[in-house]
């Protein structure tokens, strides 16, 4: 795999695929992303999204740098370009997609960082360190701009000649030029301005520098993984699902950020309000029109170049993986105007398909009847006879005719037909049979003067067998160690907690992991809930899992899709209490839809903890917003006297 490096601002993709053995991701992908455009990546959890990200990442086979950038030892703006070969990726790219065959070409700034989902800091690692670590690459350009201007102004080595003179005085002066560009781009002189400014915006400036990762909640180490990336101000920005948790304060201070950044920005997003203020475009990875209309071409030229094809079973299983891996549908407005226009495509595709088929069984018709025309069996009369030399074999021939073009005909719409329009992934539901404790037997939960640490100090909280209630709050207000303690996670140092004998609890954690990452969504799902309610309830079955995922390794798959799978388990035997942590972070936008509008008929309590904005403004039962861990409003009823309290498992704290 050989690669070109070259100057570039831009960043570019052409003809680009990918596959992990037989499962294509996509193929074909090119797209350009210019300075100051802002590209956003939408499709279904399982898209290529975060693949796509990675590969954009990855390092250049000539550059020796980390998976999250890109550096240049000149500091000059230049672009590593690799063409991908169809080989197992290599050189960074299979580091980053193990198993993954790559072809095509990328072509972007050599400065390019990347923010990914899972954050790759240590537990033991200090705040202070992390950000100066991000520093690193500016403070070394701010070093070679030094050493840059102590060569352009020192004394020239003595006995040169005339022309080695000048020519060394030209090298410096380029040396210094090439260093005083990097640095200005990557703004060395405010770099501790700049931290101080971005630990504020994304509201973690108190938290301390000499804090532990270990101590952090997952959303403020998210936010100074975002700090340390913008820090580190690298040419071209990639970012996976940056606000995950991010309230709504530091949203509106990334967005600002986004709109004023020089080079090119691409992201992966779930989130509609940033989707219509940050981006400036859209790549749609989700199978469309285009992609089908493609894919038939490419049928259609490989017939004519007389490539030969499998059997109809196998390639009508190959056109079906094809259409899975032929997103990549550029738009260029707004977010709400996208859902409008490919709601429309869909609907031209879907009546392409239905003219299609009419044609072909108006085709097949038309051949069934002009061959009975030819093959009548029926014996010849003496009028057919008498005419047979004049008439009746230019007759045949044209009902040959006839047949032929038909058959043609058939045949070239047959194998370059477009697909139907695939079913989206659409959630089932909670499963039918569960239905929600009687209001009468009394309360389900109840905290009284419960304190966890310095996270939470709750005067008191009570949820009832049909509770809907929404925690709110910033990062780090107190959020997940209240469900920790709902679903008795977390021990609470002292006051006490009620609960409901035999009552079941289940919680959608933030941060899914799975201890035994080869096993597939089929096999844990069994596990969870046994082999005969999983016979009775397929996890396929509940619109959460793609057939084609089932029996992968879970390991493989996108966090999104690792979450919906978390989800399937808990809704698969419904809990009595559905707890869910940010229930938005990593699902699709259709999928977070279906999901809060099935909670609203849940049989049974939910409480939610969210950031999400969308959500938010759609909610309508009661709410608790926390801050440092105490409660600042809403309408959550806080408990009676323990000694009201029903009959309980009761568990006191001192």
């Amino acid at each position: 795999m050989t690669a070109s490096i070259h100057p570039s601002d831009h960043l570019r993709v052409d003809g680009l695929s990918v596959a992990f053995g037989d499962r294509r991701v996509f193929s074909d992908l090119g797209f350009a992303v210019g300075p100051g455009q802002r590209l956003g990546l939408i499709g279904e959890n399982g898209a290529g999204k975060s693949t796509l990200l990675r590969l954009l990442a990855a390092p250049s086979p000539d550059a020796a740098t980390a998976a999250s950038a890109f550096t240049s030892t000149s500091g000059r703006a230049d672009a590593a370009s690799a063409p991908l070969g169809s080989a197992p990726a290599a050189a960074g790219a299979a580091d980053l997609l193990p198993g993954a065959t790559v072809a095509g070409r990328i072509t972007r700034p050599r400065r390019t960082g990347l923010l990914q989902q899972e954050l790759p800091f240590t537990p033991h690692e200090r705040v202070g360190a992390v950000l100066e670590a991000a520093l690193a690459e500016v403070r070394a350009i701010e070093r070679e701009l030094d050493a840059a201007a102590l060569a352009l102004a020192g004394p020239q080595e003595a006995g040169l000649a005339d022309a080695d003179a000048d020519a060394h005085a030209a090298a410096s002066a380029a040396r210094y030029a090439a260093a005083l560009d990097a640095a200005e781009r990557a703004e060395v002189w405010s770099a501790d301005a700049r931290r101080d400014d971005l630990l504020d915006g994304l509201g973690v400036a108190g938290l301390g520098l000499d804090r532990r990762i270990a101590e952090l909640s997952g959303g403020q180490r998210s936010r100074f993984a975002l700090a340390a990336l913008l820090l580190s101000s690298p040419d071209a920005l990639l970012l996976d699902e940056p606000t995950n948790h991010l309230d709504d304060e530091a949203a509106t201070f990334l967005e600002d950020r986004l709109r004023a950044w020089r080079g090119p920005v691409v992201f992966a997003s779930h989130d509609r309000a940033f989707l219509d203020r940050a981006a400036t475009g859209l790549l749609d990875l989700d199978p469309g029109r285009a992609g089908a209309l493609a894919l038939a071409r490419r049928e259609r030229g490989a017939h004519a170049g007389g490539r030969r094809r499998g059997g109809e079973s196998k390639g009508g299983a190959a056109r079906e993986a094809g259409l899975a891996a032929s997103g990549g549908t550029v738009f260029g407005g707004s977010f709400t105007e996208f859902l409008a226009v490919k709601a429309d495509e869909r609907g031209r595709w879907m009546r392409q398909y239905d003219e299609e088929q009419q044609e072909l069984k108006r085709l097949r018709l038309v051949v069934a009847e002009s061959a009975r025309e030819v093959a009548h069996n029926r014996p010849p009369t003496d009028n057919d006879k008498f005419l047979k030399h004049f008439k009746r074999g230019n007759v045949e021939a044209a009902v040959s005719r006839r047949v032929r073009n038909a058959e043609g005909r058939l045949a070239e719409l047959e194998r370059t037909q477009v697909l139907r329009p695939p079913a989206p992934l659409a959630f089932a539901g909670i499963p039918s049979g569960s239905h929600a404790l009687d209001e009468a037997s009394g309360l389900l939960l109840q905290l009284a003067d419960v304190e966890v640490d310095d996270r939470l100090d709750l005067d008191g909280l009570r949820i009832a067998p049909e509770t809907r209630l929404l925690v709110t709050g910033a990062n780090g207000a107190g959020k997940s160690t209240l469900l920790g303690v709902l679903a008795g996670r977390f021990a609470a140092d002292r006051g006490v907690v009620h609960r409901r004998r035999g009552l079941r609890v289940g919680l959608l954690e933030q941060d899914v992991r799975f201890a035994d990452p080869d096993a597939s969504p089929r096999a844990l799902y069994e596990r969870a809930i046994g082999e005969r309610r999983a016979e009775l309830l397929p996890l396929a079955d509940l619109g959460l899992i793609p057939r084609r995922d089932l029996d992968r390794p879970v390991g493989n798959l996108s966090v999104g899709q690792q979450r919906r799978l978390a989800l399937a388990l808990v809704i698969a035997r419904p809990p009595h209490v559905f707890l869910l942590d940010e229930p938005t972070n990593h699902l699709s936008l259709a999928l977070a839809t279906d999901l809060e509008e099935a909670l609203g008929a849940y049989p049974g309590a939910v409480v939610i903890a969210s950031h999400d904005r969308w959500l938010r403004r759609r909610w309508t039962g009661e709410t608790l917003e926390l801050a440092f861990g105490r409660r600042v409003g809403g309408s959550a009823p806080a408990s009676p006297p323990a000694s009201d309290a029903p009959e309980a498992r009761l568990v006191r704290a001192r």
